[in-house]
């Protein structure tokens, strides 16, 4: 299963240029979840709900936004006058002489992009927190075996040394160093468990329904395999989005703001009854902005606006960065990680082997082949760790080009 990406990676490259990546999503077991799993546990987190009620309060108020300004005012009158009974009933209209209803409406659709897009990059956000989270949970747990077997291990070689030490084939030193080696061992075992705990815990945290038994990406993660160049993704981000329709909300501020220094009418019309003559009357009133003439106000509006633009073109600027950094990392852990692999190359298992052979022939001290387990130990912890820190360095380079969801819509295909 393979994905097509696009992306502009800022600076170093030219606006002609863009990236695009393939993503090869390897085959998993039938316990393997769809991404409709994780959309609904993502969808479920509180943050996301809170999100979720504010971007639609944001709606409610676009939607308010675009009805007419104004209402009609309903007007009566009564007053007795000797014998006779005075009465009138009327109706004012202000007119939205300027049209100001149109820059609000406009200032609303943008007010709607702005929400959803800022949402968008939210959910975008917390999957990638929620598979960053496993991906760490596998890590742990990987090193949590590594561990385990290495404590078994020198539990088999200290009765090993208790056993030869009595046949007079090793000295003191030898069960000595074999028994710090162990209290050592413990240390670490227990360091790894608390580890696997709170990675176990973070992902529960993410996703409520996930039990470690789920598997919800492939524990080899997603592979890059092919770069190609292109220009959309860095003005298609949701923070870039977000922040240019926040731009054009606050220039629909400063456009309004200047009408709103031009007065609108109001249009009345009456009826009724002044002793026994009845009465027509129309009405008219304008405010005049002589005292204040709201300019000052106008003029705010538009450095709020011209600091909103700024805004934008530091968003831009930041993202574009950013998406260079991921770049940058994802490609030099990828290098090292498929370094190691070449190095390694079935090397963990035969490496034991050979050591404990070694050892048994006395080739080896006991010294030496405790420093050799540590070693391959420590090589094989340090492969977990750059398989790791790449599948996290996809992740947040997903995050970075804004394309989280659509790599994770192709979990639900395999």
């Amino acid at each position: 299963m393979k994905i097509f990406f696009q992306k502009n990676i800022g600076a170093v490259l030219c606006v002609s240029m863009s990236l695009a990546i393939l993503i090869n999503i390897q085959s998993v077991n039938a316990q393997t979840t769809s991404t409709s799993w994780l959309s609904m546990q993502i969808n479920k987190h509180p943050d996301i709900i809170a999100a979720k009620e504010e971007m639609n309060a944001v709606f409610s108020n676009a939607e308010g936004n675009k009805q007419p300004l104004y209402n009609p005012e309903l007007e009566t009158g009564y007053e007795r006058e000797g014998d006779a009974n005075n009465y009138s009933i009327g109706i004012n209209q202000t007119i939205d002489w300027w049209d100001k209803r149109e820059t609000k409406e406009q200032q609303a659709n943008f007010s709607l992009t702005q929400a959803s897009k800022h949402f968008d990059f939210l959910v975008q956000e917390k999957t990638a927190q929620a598979l960053q989270a496993l991906i760490t949970w596998q890590a742990a747990k990987k090193q949590a075996v590594i561990a385990q077997e290495q404590e078994k291990q020198l539990e088999t070689l200290l009765d090993i040394v208790k056993d030869r030490q009595k046949a007079g084939d090793l000295g003191q030193v030898d069960a000595e160093l074999t028994f710090l080696s162990l209290s050592q061992m413990l240390n670490v075992t227990a360091k790894v468990q608390v580890q696997l705990k709170q990675a176990e815990a973070q992902t529960k945290e993410l996703l409520r329904d996930w039990t470690p038994d789920k598997e919800v990406i492939p524990a080899q993660g997603l592979t890059i395999t092919n770069y190609q160049l292109s220009p959309q993704w860095l003005e298609q981000h949701p923070l870039v989005l977000a922040a240019k329709a926040q731009w054009q909300i606050t220039r629909s501020d400063a456009q309004l703001a200047l009408l709103e220094t031009k007065a609108d009418p109001t249009i009345g019309f009456n009826a009724g009854k002044n002793d026994r003559e009845n009465v027509l009357g129309v009405t008219f009133s304008m405010p005049l902005n002589i005292r204040n003439n709201y300019s000052a106000q106008a003029r705010a509006a538009n450095q709020q606006a011209i600091a909103a633009e700024a805004n934008f073109r530091s968003v831009m600027r930041k993202q574009r960065f950013a998406i260079q950094s991921s770049t940058d990392t994802l490609i030099t852990y990828q290098k090292n990680y498929q370094r190691w692999q070449q190095l390694m190359d079935g090397r963990g298992k035969r490496s034991g082997d050979l050591l404990q052979k070694q050892w048994q022939s006395g080739d080896v001290s006991t010294t030496e082949y405790l420093l050799a387990l540590q070693q391959r130990a420590e090589g094989l912890n340090a492969g977990i760790e750059l398989q790791s820190q790449f599948q996290l360095s996809q992740i947040d380079w997903l995050l970075q080009v804004g394309q989280i969801k659509a790599a994770t819509l192709q979990l639900s295909q395999l």
